[in-house]
């Protein structure tokens, strides 16, 4: 991967983005998108989308979504202790014992999110799987005055951020879901050349809490096409149930799904131009409404030839998101080649 997206992605994995918080990551966006695209345009719902070759007739849109699971701080009791309600869909065990970080108005405030030492559980606490209304953030104030002179209801939470890289292309970060999708959509647009139809790519906003910016966005664009990008389980680790979930592994390409979410010309046209163009690339099925920015490209206006490209995660929604750095750079290559490949004529209708 080139230094300059490497630099851009680790930078995205360093700017909070919970759900309904997004502008942060989304000024990145908009930066990023002012050299490399025809038009840039934010609306109302803070969708971010980046454009090329807006005069041709057909109008491809993908669809990364720039916001990452949080918490929301919800209140501040007498000792100074602040009690949080979550953002999206958290597992409360991935949380005990974190290192987190409020973002206020002034600038973020540490915080450690734990519960009672292991000594001093009973028996039933012990057995007992903890809530998240039970979890509580500490950011070491004196009292309740000074915790909020510095942090207030509403204040977004988030995990402390960072990008770390492991062995054999790897790397790890919380917001992997989904900086990896929206860095993808960038990356197409910007690699994306000689087009025959309109391009867009799109930040949405809020899709964690219900697939909402790609819903506000498509209804502007009207696409007939759109792919939705955002990571999947990768099934190359223990407890899995490969059987499922199918064979999903790290560093072996993006993820192109079939089934009845995706429309089977776009499916098969993304696979055409793997195989053309020797990028790796691995199959998976699902059988139900996908749960991410796709579905709601589907059921956009009359109806859109939708499909679903996706990074391999391991440990998704958790601190320590696994992704293959070389299955981004592929995906984004795919997508601009995808999008170079259709004619200004084509027809999706199945």
């Amino acid at each position: 991967m080139e230094s300059a997206p490497l630099e851009f992605f680790k930078r995205l994995l360093d700017t909070p983005s919970p759900s309904g918080y997004e502008k942060p990551v989304q000024d990145l966006v908009r930066d990023y998108l002012k050299p490399i695209a025809e038009s840039v345009d934010t609306d109302l719902h803070g969708n971010v989308i980046g454009a090329k070759n807006t005069g041709a007739p057909l109008r491809v849109m993908y669809a990364g979504h720039c916001d990452q699971i949080g918490m929301l701080v919800t209140q501040i009791d007498e000792l100074g202790f602040i009690y949080a309600q979550t953002i999206g869909g958290w597992d409360p065990q991935q949380l005990i014992g974190q290192r987190m970080m409020i973002w206020t108005s002034t600038g973020p405030v540490p915080a450690v999110i734990a519960r009672k030492p292991i000594h001093l559980l009973n028996d039933e606490e012990r057995k007992t799987v903890v809530a998240a209304k039970d979890l509580w953030l500490d950011i070491g104030a004196k009292d309740q005055e000074e915790a909020k002179g510095l942090v207030r209801i509403g204040d977004p939470v988030t995990l402390k951020l960072g990008f770390q890289e492991m062995r054999n292309g790897l790397a790890n970060a919380p917001k992997m879901d989904n900086t990896t999708g929206l860095w993808v959509v960038l990356e197409a647009l910007r690699r994306a050349d000689k087009l025959n139809c309109s391009l867009f790519s799109v930040s949405t906003v809020q899709e964690e809490i219900g697939l909402r910016g790609a819903k506000t966005s498509a209804h502007g664009i009207n696409p007939h096409v759109g792919i939705g990008v955002d990571v999947t389980h990768a099934t190359d680790c223990p407890t899995i149930d490969k059987r499922q979930q199918g064979e999903v592994a790290l560093g072996k390409g993006p993820v192109i799904f079939r089934g009845p979410n995706m429309n089977p010309k776009v499916v098969e046209r993304l696979i055409l131009a793997a195989d053309e163009f020797k990028i790796p690339y691995q199959l998976a099925a699902l059988g139900k409404p996908a749960s991410n920015d796709s579905n709601a490209l589907q059921m956009a206006q009359a109806g859109v030839a939708a499909g679903c490209v996706a990074i391999p995660n391991r440990y998704m929604h958790s601190a320590v998101e696994v992704i293959s750095l070389e299955d981004i750079d592929n995906a984004a290559t795919l997508l601009a080649r995808f999008a170079e490949m259709i004619e200004a004529d084509a027809d999706f209708r199945p």
